[in-house]
């Protein structure tokens, strides 16, 4: 290991790097701390196979990111010599403590280190089969994140979403146990239920989810799109009226550690105090 300053154009994303470099409020804080005192925290890369004073990053692409938006042409880093099953490894790891990480972020990222663990050949005995070596892997994630591998198991499950559902769930349209359900749905039938959203800013119920996948695995060729409209037509216990924003149209207008319940018990409650306002306005102008 060393330390050094790299030129920003010698610096490479990590390969299938799980996170997602976003241009948010967080962003632009970042870029204008960068701008005002440079960047404390060295970047951490590799030296990538085959050429020469070139590197993987493998924590900091967001501070590469904002450096590029200051205007920096280099920036410090650690330089390991790390294979690329270690690094995808430290890749996931050096993330996890973030406050926000979205579900497709948490899911491939368990996908990339379980891939790494059991490609470094982690396993408890010479005799491990592939699903043991793979049960292993999942629970030593598990252990790493405070998480039981069956659940381990159920984020790697939403890497079989296709990109539009999984944006809903990212935005907390879809509920994660629903999602884990639909992944299990072949990509054409993924698709429909995305149109049947477009179309009517509807999504299935967990118990739907379930018949979905039940009905689906009893044909080769899958549900039908015509049994998705009829399941999905039913009435939902309670089902109600609802108002929904993206979360990212409300983010600007609130801490950054706020969840979105938090945003929604806010909104709810200024909601409140603008009703009491009026009510107290009308009374007055009875009198």
């Amino acid at each position: 290991m060393k330390q050094t300053n790299i030129a920003i154009t010698s610096l490479h994303p990590f390969a299938g790097n799980p996170y997602q470099v976003r241009d948010d409020a967080e962003m632009d804080t970042l870029v204008e701390s960068i701008r005002e005192y440079g960047i404390y925290t060295p970047l951490i890369v590799r030296p990538m196979e085959g050429q020469e004073n070139e590197y993987e990053v493998i924590s900091g692409h967001r501070r590469l990111h904002a450096a590029k938006k200051a205007g920096l042409s280099e920036v410090p880093a650690l330089i390991y010599p790390l294979d690329r099953n270690a690094s995808a490894i430290a890749v996931v790891d050096s993330n996890l403590h973030r406050a926000h990480i979205l579900p497709s972020e948490k899911a491939f990222a368990y996908k990339l280190k379980m891939d790494a663990l059991r490609h470094q050949g982690k396993r408890t005995d010479l005799t491990s089969s592939q699903f043991a070596t793979k049960f292993n892997a999942a629970a030593q994630i598990g252990a790493d994140t405070c998480e039981s591998r069956d659940q381990v198991y159920r984020y790697i499950r939403l890497t079989n979403l296709i990109p539009a559902l999984l944006k809903l769930v990212d935005e907390g349209r879809i509920a994660f146990s629903v999602a884990v359900e639909l992944s299990y749905l072949h990509q054409s039938t993924q698709e429909h239920i995305a149109e049947i959203y477009d179309r009517d800013e509807a999504t299935p119920s967990y118990s739907q989810a379930v018949r979905m996948h039940r009905e689906n695995g009893l044909s080769i060729e899958g549900i039908s799109d015509e049994r998705v409209e009829t399941i999905m037509s039913e009435q939902k216990p309670n089902q109600k009226e609802r108002v929904s924003l993206p979360v990212e149209q409300l983010r600007r207008y609130f801490p950054k550690h706020y969840t979105p319940q938090k945003m929604q018990d806010a909104i709810l409650k200024l909601m409140e105090e603008q009703y009491r306002q009026r009510e107290r306005s009308r009374e007055r102008d009875t009198r």
